[in-house]
């Protein structure tokens, strides 16, 4: 059972790119917690502080996108390997392995929010022309991860 006026190819595209979508954003509440753990010297407080609530709202993105999943009549995987498979494929490595300076993290993770806007861009055009509801929240979830990454860019200015 799925959403009636949607056709299988329309629902299919939908729900292979809301997948990706989960994946991609479990990977990022991961590596947000990563540095919200790791990160060290001036600032610390703010940083740490700051990544609170990106994590959060990310969590928050990636069930609100499993949930659309689910309304479409899929089953969204939720599954660790399937998050490694598509992070490795998709998504710059995140080097920072320990504690490091807040500067060295943020850059990093600067980095990590542009191959990520760029994927969800690229994500809404597929979407646009098959589930505008599917397209209009994977919108809203940019629309979150570039004001954060202005957060971050606004940290390293």
């Amino acid at each position: 059972m799925g959403i009636p006026t949607l056709t299988d190819r329309q629902t299919d595209t939908a729900v292979q790119n809301l997948q990706l979508v989960v994946d991609i954003l479990n990977d990022l509440a991961l590596t947000l917690k990563h540095a919200h753990w790791n990160v060290t010297g001036p600032n610390f407080i703010a940083v740490h502080e700051m990544l609170d609530p990106q994590i959060e709202k990310v969590r928050e993105s990636v069930d609100t996108a499993a949930e659309r999943i689910a309304a479409l009549g899929g089953s969204p995987n939720g599954l660790s390997s399937s998050v490694l498979k598509v992070a490795k494929e998709n998504l710059p490595q995140y080097t920072l392995t320990n504690k490091a300076e807040t500067l060295k993290h943020l850059k990093a993770l600067d980095e990590q929010y542009t191959a990520i806007e760029t994927i969800l861009r690229a994500v809404i055009e597929e979407l646009d022309s098959a589930d505008l509801i599917s397209s209009n929240i994977v919108q809203d979830f940019l629309l979150d991860l570039e004001q954060f990454q202005w957060f971050i860019r606004s940290h390293i200015a």
